[in-house]
């Protein structure tokens, strides 16, 4: 499906970025970049300005291919709950913290044909995306006579589905749908996403607090335990390794999750582990703390000692992508209800990943430059089909950029950053070094702390695994 381009009046100028260093999966490289039109043209050293070409100089400051955030929740209807965000909103969000593609999801709500539902999302997006985008679809609703339709996801540049073994009726699919699922995905060479949460065990759990007037949001963890995850994630890879399916396992909130996904690929199968910067820096006893609102979420924080063993099957490099799971719900929406069962779970994300990860991986000396890239760009770009137009620094790529500026150390604040919630997770948590400019396909859209991009330069990108 070829974006509409109609509304775009001219390319961007050409544009030199000069005496930076260039970070790939690879490896470091002292050189410069030379934007025109919307491609890298060249990477060497003392390249030529074209005639009328603005010459930026990086000489202290990292150049990493645009963030790809794999993961996100724009303008979300989970049909009982919904942000009230756009993709205006959402991707001015994405590009201040040096995002350049989304992987967001069309959503099949009950009645929709698989290709309804991706043509009502594009419809909802329009030309408000300032950031590039591409799709996921959450399949709630397939019954084996229309399996043909998942052929129509390939055709339509959106080849990936997400399936859940939670959140009942909505999005639930028991075993046999998903063993189903899973082969029919591989048969058409589609990727398979899955939310693993034993959902007898949550529900379990969430009637015991219910019956002993426990709803709180302090509760909230206790009601979404760990084992959930992790039996889930077991069952997953069991019926994906019989129906011969790749899968992609979202939001690993526990090693042993990172673990058996691991295992499973030391078997043979193609699987994919992702997490998150919230269960990378935050724990459990943030539900102790004075405002447990801000960290309602599924599948909740982990005991305290969980992200230090997450932050090591990320430095063993057992992690493929680190994406964020954004949903933009305010504060309001939040503090509606001082009861875990009746608040909206999720939380704005995309703007602070890269410098979180910055810091509390690059800075902190968990993780090279390299491996930031190869989580956060490189890889949702290879898995997802999206290589090498997105995820790299060559000559022919898409000039999606980042300048990263390693030297300065702010403070995260809400009032600071281009949500809608009025809140952060991360509220006063230190950050070293700042985005200086974005770059989405040749346009600068943010720079020097101010957003600068124009409503409908992102563009749907087809992919092809």
């Amino acid at each position: 499906m070829e974006p509409d381009r109609t509304h775009v009046e001219s390319p961007p100028p050409a544009l030199l970025i000069r005496r930076g260093t260039l970070v790939t999966a690879e490896g470091l490289l002292q050189a410069d970049l030379l934007i025109q039109g919307e491609r890298i043209a060249a990477v060497g050293t003392d390249l030529s300005a074209p005639p009328g070409a603005r010459v930026v100089d990086a000489e202290g400051h990292y150049l990493l291919p645009g963030i790809i955030d794999a993961h996100t929740h724009i303008q979300l209807d989970t049909g009982i709950y919904q942000t009230p965000d756009d993709w205006l909103i959402g991707t001015r969000a994405a590009a201040c913290g040096g995002v350049t593609t989304v992987i967001d999801f069309a959503t099949q709500f009950r009645g929709q044909t698989l290709r309804q539902a991706v043509e009502a999302r594009l419809a909802e997006i329009g030309r408000r995306a300032v950031v590039d985008y591409a799709l996921h679809v959450m399949v709630t609703d397939l019954p084996p006579g229309r399996v043909e339709e998942l052929g129509d996801l390939v055709e339509m540049g959106t080849p990936s589905i997400k399936l859940y073994t939670t959140y009942r009726p909505n999005y639930y699919a028991d075993d046999a749908t998903l063993l189903y699922l899973l082969r029919a995905a591989a048969e058409r060479g589609i990727l398979t996403l899955v939310h693993c949460e034993n959902d007898a065990l949550v529900t379990a759990a969430t009637q015991a607090l219910v019956e002993t007037g426990r709803t709180g949001w302090a509760y909230h963890g206790r009601s979404r335990p760990a084992l959930a995850e992790q039996e889930a994630t077991a069952r997953v890879l069991f019926l994906a390794e019989a129906a011969g399916a790749p899968v992609y396992i979202v939001h690993n909130s526990t090693a042993r999750t990172v673990a058996l996904v691991a295992e499973a690929r030391e078997e043979g199968q193609i699987v994919f582990s992702e997490t998150c910067p919230q269960y990378l820096l935050l724990d459990n006893r943030r539900y102790e703390g004075p405002e447990p609102w801000r960290y309602i979420l599924q599948p909740p924080l982990r005991d305290p000692d969980e992200p230090e063993r997450l932050w090591t099957m990320v430095e063993a490099g057992m992690v493929d992508v680190i994406a964020t799971d954004h949903c933009d719900y305010t504060r309001d929406q939040k503090l509606a209800a001082d009861n875990f069962t009746r608040t909206p779970g999720g939380l704005p994300g995309v703007e602070t990943l890269l410098p979180l990860m910055a810091t509390y991986g690059v800075a902190e000396g968990r993780i090279g430059w390299p491996d930031l890239v190869r989580m956060l760009s490189t890889n949702p770009a290879r898995i997802y089909g999206l290589w090498p137009r997105k995820g790299a620094l060559l000559p022919g790529s898409d000039a999606d950029v980042v300048i990263y500026d390693p030297e300065p150390e702010t403070t995260i604040r809400a009032e600071a950053l281009h949500y809608l919630a009025g809140y952060t997770p991360y509220e006063g948590m230190r950050v070293q070094g700042r985005v200086r400019m974005t770059v989405v396909r040749g346009q600068i859209v943010y720079e020097e702390g101010r957003f600068v991009g124009r409503e409908g330069w992102g563009q749907f990108v087809a992919r092809q695994l």
